[in-house]
């Protein structure tokens, strides 16, 4: 279990947040300026929160109360910034002999070869970090913070500085290593399609404070938007199985019980199920199943709930078969046009191309390896 509860002022921003997560990769949410790195850089202890205390397990990292605050070097927190922060005279190999000189002796070490085999990064051990891409780095430094043996690993917009090839690139290494590695991982974001795809549990920031916590499902679902922009953040995430791949036309079908899924790249067909997240901006509704539509996903569900607000918009939320919700934002002239209401029978409609393969994650149950750091 990890819990934070700190405050801290500073002169144009207060931070006053609390949460807590069993584990898994929990993302810290937000836009800029609401507090995501500054609770990263009070867990890891680079700032000092006013109050409050942080805590990973039984083993408490501050406690302003009890006056306890452990060094930096001693809490075992594992960081990966957006750049990397390689040391550029060093190879990789040699940069990755680095993290595990910081392993403490009572904890057990992580296998060099296996964290290498993890990431992909076997070819690159005579490299210098100058030669390598964006993504690579991105992984000998995902690599280094293992090797330290820590009891968390922190990722602070980890592929803010990608662009989105390179993202494409190291995200199912990521997937890898919260599958795999059962590290407990913070993921700082304010990117949808990643923490869609990384995150088991989202605790959302606005201007220092926790808004909104749960899992993604949760957390993101459509409401009515306070500010134009929020509708864009509204998010349903279905769960399906790749049933098949057509490499001709570069999509992969997704099989659910509400029916067939078309996303826009091959997913692999041992992927098993899959989670999607779609925007509730990309859904539309048809009161009968269309024919002749260039739209590949049609689901058939019932109407469970719809909110107007004052101004165009309507949040309309569709229970699918299977027990998976889909949410959209659709016009309140469309509502009455159309007679919405609540038990309607409806379709929902999704273009292909407007589902972000960057947000397809993979969630099963693999086994922790031994790489985890007691």
């Amino acid at each position: 279990m990890i819990s934070f509860s700190c405050r801290l002022a500073r002169s144009r921003f207060v931070l006053d947040a609390a949460f807590s997560f069993p584990g898994g990769c929990t993302a810290l949410f937000g836009p800029s300026g609401s507090g995501k790195s500054t609770i990263a850089r009070l867990i890891a202890g680079i700032d000092r929160p006013d109050r409050g205390r942080i805590a990973v397990g039984d083993h408490v990292l501050v406690d302003t109360a009890a006056g306890i605050r452990e060094p930096v070097h001693r809490r075992r927190i594992g960081l990966v910034f957006q750049d990397g922060q390689l040391l550029p005279h060093l190879s990789v190999r040699q940069n990755l002999a680095y993290g595990r000189y910081f392993a403490p002796r009572e904890a057990s070490a992580a296998d060099f070869d296996e964290i290498v085999e993890l990431l992909g990064i076997g070819h690159l051990l005579g490299a210098r970090p100058s030669t390598l891409s964006g993504g690579e780095r991105q992984r000998v430094a995902i690599g280094r913070a293992l090797l330290a043996a820590p009891r968390l690993l922190i990722m602070d917009e980890p592929l803010a500085a990608l662009d989105i090839a390179r993202k494409h690139e190291i995200l199912p290494f990521v997937e890898r290593l919260r599958d795999t590695v059962g590290l407990p991982i913070i993921y700082v974001s304010h990117a949808v399609d990643e923490v869609a795809r990384i995150a088991n549990r989202v605790v959302r920031l606005a201007e220092g404070r926790v808004v909104a916590e749960g899992p993604p499902e949760e957390v993101f679902a459509a409401h009515m938007p306070t500010t134009p922009a929020d509708r864009f953040e509204a998010v349903s995430f279905l769960s399906a199985a790749v049933l098949r791949e057509s490499p001709e036309f570069a999509v992969s079908i997704l099989a659910h019980p509400a029916g067939e899924i078309v996303v826009p790249a091959l997913l692999g067909g041992d992927r098993g199920e899959v989670r999607v997240a779609i925007q509730a901006t990309n859904v539309s509704l048809a009161v009968e199943r269309p024919h002749g539509l260039s739209v590949r996903t049609i689901l058939k569900g019932r109407i469970r709930r719809i909110v107007e607000g004052s101004g165009a918009s309507a949040a309309v939320t569709v229970e699918l078969a299977g027990g998976d919700s889909i949410a959209a934002y659709v016009t309140r002239h469309a509502v009455a046009d159309l007679s919405l209401g609540e038990g309607c029978e409806v379709y929902a409609l999704v273009k292909a191309v407007s589902i972000d393969e960057r947000g397809v994650g993979r969630f099963d149950s693999v086994k922790h390896s031994k790489v985890r750091s007691e």
